[in-house]
């Protein structure tokens, strides 16, 4: 069984900047796409990043895009999402998640537990 640990979430003033890490159990570490999503009270899990296997290709969603960087050291086992420019909106749960086979954003299969980031205006 997989196991996905988070940290580095808190509580940061409106533009300022927090780094997540997710902590991968297991040696197949780098056989897996890796993502980043969030859910805010009252509303849906989305989409907020990936990186491929290697770390050659990500994706982002529209409302982060440009101010968040995905990011993996394989040889940690560790996917790190740094988020800059920060906004109340971006106030949410923050889960890490391992890919399925496609390269979609759709194809996570396994979650952490959460690490709560908060914004204050």
């Amino acid at each position: 069984q997989v196991q996905l640990v988070e940290s580095g979430g808190g509580l940061v003033q409106a533009g300022g900047s927090l780094r997540l890490s997710c902590a991968a159990s297991g040696r197949t570490f780098s056989n897996y796409n890796m993502g980043w999503f969030r859910q805010a009270p009252g509303k849906e899990r989305e989409f907020v990043a990936s990186i491929s296997r290697t770390g050659k290709l990500t994706d982002y969603a529209d409302s982060v895009k440009g101010r968040f960087t995905i990011s993996r050291d394989n040889a940690k086992n560790t996917v790190y999402l740094q988020m800059n420019s920060l906004k109340p909106d971006d106030t949410a749960v923050y889960y890490c998640a391992r890919g399925g086979p496609a390269w979609t954003r759709g194809s996570f299969d396994y979650w952490g537990q959460g690490t709560q980031v908060t914004v204050s205006s």
